[in-house]
């Protein structure tokens, strides 16, 4: 769970995982809330990393997860913010523990027919992102989401390393050419329950992290070559 001053959010989540999660690792990155200690308080493993960026974010987990003489088998990335239910967990990690998939992805779907969750600018500009993956690398999907499960292993093969906003792209990418088995199943998505987004609350940040995204698709598609 990467987590950027998100102390209210996190407090609820954290106090809802699911028992098939053997281990929570909320990767601080940079807060100056009480982020870390909430963690802490709720049985989590902290681990700190200061470089602002979801990507970088991610990377520290992994890196930690590395490290430990019990890796796990899969890997769950969910957000911090509330948007997403943790009892979907055990249903997007389901078909990789039963050997189904090797990447499963949350699709975003809107819960009591709000379909605000994701803002007009922020779900155009998945669309046409995701148009131009399928243009470029022959795939299509419905959604870059967070919220996501992908075998540790396979996740390894992958040598990641987009360090802000292109990480689920890239993630989604190199899937496909690492020729992942690759599922999507739709998961509840609310609102954040607290604090502001570092992203989509804002018309230029999203601006900014569109073209990091086509950025992404560049660099993938002439890493391909």
């Amino acid at each position: 769970m990467p987590a950027l001053n998100e102390e209210d959010a996190l407090r609820p989540i954290l106090a809802r995982m699911p028992e098939i999660v053997d281990r929570v690792v909320v990767v601080d990155n940079g807060s100056t809330d009480a982020t870390a200690e909430v963690a802490r308080t709720h049985h989590a493993d902290v681990v700190h990393e200061p470089e602002r960026g979801y990507g970088a974010a991610c990377l520290a987990g992994i890196s930690y997860l590395s490290q430990l003489t019990d890796p796990p088998e899969v890997l769950v990335f969910i957000d911090a913010d509330g948007s997403d239910d943790p009892a979907d967990i055990e249903r997007v990690a389901g078909p990789i523990l039963r050997g189904e998939a090797d990447l499963v992805l949350g699709v975003r779907r809107g819960v009591g027919g709000d379909t605000g969750t994701i803002l007009p600018h922020a779900c155009l500009g998945n669309q046409l992102v995701l148009a131009l993956t399928r243009g470029l690398f022959g795939k299509y999907f419905r959604d870059m989401p967070p919220f996501r499960a992908i075998a540790f292993d396979k996740l390894q093969q992958l040598q990641m390393d987009d360090r802000n906003w292109g990480w689920t792209l890239q993630m989604q990418i190199r899937a496909v050419l690492h020729g992942l088995r690759i599922f999507e199943l739709e998961v509840t998505h609310r609102r954040r329950t607290a604090g502001v987004s570092k992203i989509s609350g804002s018309l230029s940040m999203s601006l900014r992290v569109g073209a990091k995204m086509f950025y992404t698709l560049v660099r993938e598609r002439f890493r391909r070559g």
